[in-house]
């Protein structure tokens, strides 16, 4: 919080505890409390000098941070799975004492870039789809596509009640012999299992999936498994990039 009146959504989502979008509900539903009192209505300001609590906890403000990880196949991208399976935040150093969440998911058989942060702001303005950043995906599928198959990937592919398109595309390679071919693929949305059930409604099941690019950001570096902060001139240009658009 800073010494000026900021709206109470913003104040808890910058806090990391969720997004803003979500702690707009917390509000609604009226679990959130402003010096011991519930408050309900949306737009409500508070300072630094101003007690809050979010579902009974007092919000302790954090510093913003941020990192990129090259997340493994086998790991869900959450802070908790009530299947005991392993999350994002397990491959976590004991260093990192925020309480951070992933920006978007991955599914659990992806691998590649995903970003952590416990900035909600920053978390929503990246996913919004209308900033259109670039996530590059590389997918080994089976079949050989054809130019009807990859126009099609632009114009869209029905699948359940969604559109799933992507707006660009680069064959890497094809093995006729195997019967695959390795695509790239660049989406400005992130719909859940997108590229999977994109390529799945064209015909073409995908055997393995790799993000390697979220906007400039990519994996050089990493190995499967690490992460590193971004630097404060990468979170600026993130900024810069979601903010053209």
């Amino acid at each position: 919080m800073t010494n000026n009146l900021e709206r109470l959504q913003k104040v808890i989502a910058q806090s990391g505890v969720t997004s803003r979008r979500k702690a707009e509900q917390l509000i609604l539903d009226g679990k959130v409390k402003v010096n011991g009192e519930v408050v309900t209505v949306l737009g409500t300001k508070v300072s630094n000098h101003d007690k809050v609590e979010v579902e009974g906890i007092p919000l302790e403000k954090e510093l913003p941070v941020y990192f990129l990880m090259y997340k493994p196949r086998g790991v869900i991208s959450s802070v908790k799975d009530d299947k005991g399976r392993k999350v994002i935040t397990d491959l976590l150093s004991e260093e990192v004492e925020e309480r951070v969440f992933p920006i978007g998911r991955l599914d659990y058989d992806t691998s590649g870039i995903i970003l952590l942060t416990n900035d909600g702001d920053f978390a929503n303005l990246l996913m919004h789809p209308r900033h259109q950043i670039d996530k590059v995906y590389v997918a080994k599928v089976k079949g050989i596509l054809k130019k009807a198959d990859l126009m099609q990937l632009k114009k869209g592919v029905k699948s359940e009640k969604d559109l799933l398109k992507a707006v660009d595309y680069r064959i890497v390679s094809t093995d006729k012999k195997a019967e695959t071919t390795v695509i790239e693929l660049t989406l400005h949305e992130g719909k859940n299992r997108h590229v999977r059930r994109m390529m799945e409604g064209l015909g073409f099941p995908v055997v393995k999936l790799k993000r390697e690019r979220y906007g400039f950001l990519n994996l050089d570096g990493l190995k499967r498994g690490e992460y590193r902060p971004l630097t404060p001139k990468e979170v600026k240009q993130m900024y810069n990039l979601a903010n053209q658009n």
